[in-house]
């Protein structure tokens, strides 16, 4: 569809689409298989509201930006979208990458719900521009440390690169395990070795390692040293940014990619309409779909519900994020504000800690829920 929306985002009555500007990392260095998934549920979403005759019966149209986990690329792609008169912008995986965004568009006055990213921070200044669906990471991280003290782990080591998304999940930890009697040691990545992990962790009596880095690289090298050393048989190893949720982990690990819990954001059992969608999006990816293709529908459904009741118009978009209650694939959606979280927030967004079963890698095992 080639009908230019106008340029405000303002209301319509010829018939042409209505335009919502998706962010996903579709190329390296962003994570290219998140980038797929959430942009097939955001796909899927579309397709599905316009087989029902769209927003009153107006066609709704992705105009699609890749980001590449590039901040500053990120920001450019929102304003070319708010001069190409988007109603609303959807989608994005990296938390910085969405922080970026969700400034760019909280200064222009372009409603945003951000689909994945979880820094508490999501934007400098409290906004009524921007919402969110999945948990914050303050909330997410305080649960994984819950399910490691629940498993006996007391002294934890992480391997963290340089980001603000790994030392703000590297504080939540430390300060979450220290209240219970726990210790973090920090490794830092931009000057250790995977050999020289080894070794860090032998010498601190670690019995957790979490990952706190990039995938597959340093995180696959890390993993197949830490495996292949005899000292450390005993050590978990964990990934609560969700690495191993996608094949591409199991792909280049094999079984060495079982047994790290990570953090996924789906219901013990997913509702009559989440297991439609399951069944629509294994289709359209030739695999299971992650928890990630679910947020990338449910964001359409929200954005849809919205356009219906409330119009295409920016600003009525942006007051409308209090009022929104929709049956989403992970359940009921409804945004509140939640004290030190700057954006609109999905406060029920369900989260469990699970891990690939050591017995059957291709099968996940539920260890802990919240």
């Amino acid at each position: 569809m080639s009908t230019p929306a106008s340029p405000n985002g303002a209301e319509r009555t010829d018939g042409s689409s209505i335009r919502i500007g998706a962010l996903v990392p579709l190329t390296r260095p962003g994570w290219v298989e998140a980038g797929r998934h959430l942009l097939a549920g955001l796909e899927l979403g579309v397709r599905e509201v316009n087989e029902v005759g769209g927003i009153s019966g107006r066609p709704l149209e992705l105009v699609i930006r890749d980001t590449a986990a590039d901040p500053h690329r990120a920001e450019a792609a929102v304003d070319e979208l708010a001069g190409l008169g988007v109603a609303a912008l959807a989608g994005e995986y990296h938390s910085v990458v969405a922080r970026a965004a969700a400034g760019r568009a909280d200064a222009l006055g372009l409603p945003f719900l951000c689909s994945s990213a979880v820094l508490d921070a999501l934007t400098e200044q409290p906004t009524e521009w921007v919402a969110r669906l999945s948990p914050p990471q303050s909330r997410g991280w305080q649960v994984y440390a819950d399910f490691l003290l629940g498993a006996g782990h007391r002294r934890i080591a992480v391997a963290a690169q340089p980001s603000v998304y790994w030392a703000t999940g590297t504080s939540i930890l430390r300060d979450h395990l220290a209240a219970r009697g726990g210790t973090v040691v920090e490794l830092d990545m931009s000057a250790l070795t995977p050999a020289d992990v080894c070794d860090e962790l032998a010498d601190n009596r670690a019995t957790a390692l979490l990952l706190l880095v990039g995938h597959p690289d340093p995180a696959v090298p890390i993993v197949r040293s830490v495996r292949g050393d005899q000292r450390l048989a005993g050590i978990l190893i964990g990934a609560p940014a969700g690495q191993p949720e996608f094949a591409e982990w199991a792909t280049s690990l094999g079984d060495d990619g079982a047994g790290v819990p990570f953090l996924r954001y789906l219901p013990e059992d997913l509702s009559p309409l989440g297991a439609r969608v399951e069944k629509a999006l294994r289709e359209q990816l030739g695999e299971a779909p992650s928890f990630v293709a679910y947020e990338g529908y449910d964001t359409v459904t929200v954005l849809a519900d919205v356009l219906r009741s409330h119009g295409a118009d920016r600003a009525r978009i942006a007051e409308s994020w209090p009022r929104v209650a929709v049956v989403g694939t992970r359940g009921q959606i409804q945004f509140s504000r939640a004290p030190g979280i700057s954006v609109w927030q999905w406060a029920g967004t369900p989260i469990q800690v699970v891990d690939r079963d050591p017995a059957e890698p291709g099968r996940f095992r539920i260890l802990h829920a919240s």
